[in-house]
């Protein structure tokens, strides 16, 4: 088994080993990194010897731990060896390993966009489906809010009611969300698990976006992350990011500002001044700065050089949504995502 990782901002760690009756032997050790003393690559090469082939991140890390004693690593740690010997064993995963596909739905409604997210992940965590990237097309006006907030805390149901806006609630966590058709970008990545295997979830969110910055560079934002899941330029926060995981897979879906109108988001969100206490400003408006603003370009240009970096990066077959697919998330709409009791599962 061959794996590599290069350790963002350091060097390149390599392992090569074999696996037999279940258990890592034969195990090389190498890379561009600085190691002293000497001695300590057969230490570390030692810690790995034998281990079981299923052993966790958490045990090899402490494993090298224990074995690096005062040894100095440079450019690398003992998590990213790790981390490599999980990429030989194909546990975790690259982009280069994966053969992605761009999923084109066309305009949906907030609930079916709601199902489809939930779908699509558990098609790929199953093997059933490509890992994929979807940019959503919205058919009616929204505030989405997360798993966990509170309906009646967050939204103002009379105010949304009176402009016609409906109410959802998805199955990752995070801020609400609020919507109009054409006034925001939102996309969402269904990847295998294995893909930000040994990652936090603040490391996740800033490697599953990082193509995006690029985009969004390219088109003249310089676009940074900011905190656990904001996206943000100089002048504003312009996206928020969140995440789903479950055996097998994770849901990653962003939503930016593209123009917004904060006055009417103002009236249909209970945008809290404890909300507000960590973000520098009194103003949710001021937090938020549309796309628009800062490019000129029309959203859909905007769209297509996201879409353009994604494709040059990673390399994407575009698809179409299947029958099968779409009448999976309308079953799941009738059952859930439509539902009252979903939608005020926190009242």
């Amino acid at each position: 088994m061959h794996g590599e990782r290069k350790v963002r901002g350091g060097k390149l760690v390599v392992v090569d080993a074999t696996v037999s009756a279940d258990t890592i032997i034969d195990v090389v050790l190498s890379g561009d990194f600085f190691l002293e003393p000497d001695e300590a690559l057969g230490w570390l090469t030692a810690a790995l010897e034998g281990q079981p082939a299923d052993a966790s991140l958490d045990r090899l890390t402490a494993s090298l731990d224990a074995a690096a004693r005062d040894a100095v690593l440079v450019g690398f740690g003992t998590r990213d060896i790790a981390l490599t010997v999980l990429r030989a064993l194909g546990r975790a995963t690259t982009w280069d390993d994966l053969d992605l596909e761009i999923v084109e739905t066309g305009p949906l409604s907030p609930t079916m966009q709601m199902a489809l997210d939930e779908v699509i992940v558990r098609q790929v965590a199953e093997g059933r489906r490509a890992p994929n990237l979807r940019f959503w097309d919205w058919a009616s006006s929204a505030v989405v809010i997360g798993s966990y907030q509170s309906l009646s805390n967050e939204v103002d149901e009379a105010a949304a009611e009176r402009h016609g806006i409906e109410v959802v609630r998805r199955i990752s966590g995070g801020g609400a969300m609020f919507i109009e058709p054409g006034n925001t970008i939102t996309y969402s990545l269904a990847v295998p698990d294995t893909l930000v295997a040994g990652m936090s979830f603040q490391e996740s969110y800033a490697f599953l976006d990082e193509w995006v910055l690029r985009g969004l560079r390219s088109v003249g934002i310089e676009a940074a992350y900011a905190g656990l899941n904001d996206i943000a330029s100089p002048v504003g926060k312009i996206a928020g990011a969140a995440q789903k995981r479950i055996p097998g897979g994770v849901l990653h879906h962003v939503t930016m500002a593209y123009d917004i109108d904060a006055d009417k988001m103002l009236e249909v969100l209970r945008i809290g001044r404890e909300k507000m206490s960590d973000k520098g400003t009194r103003s949710a408006a001021k937090r938020v700065d549309p796309i628009r603003s800062q490019t000129g370009l029309g959203r859909e240009k905007v769209i297509a050089a996201l879409l353009a970096e994604f494709e040059q990066s990673f390399g994407a077959a575009y698809v179409g949504l299947d029958q099968a697919t779409i009448d999976e998330a309308a079953a799941l709409v009738v059952g859930k995502h439509g539902t009252r009791e979903w939608i005020t599962r926190v009242p």
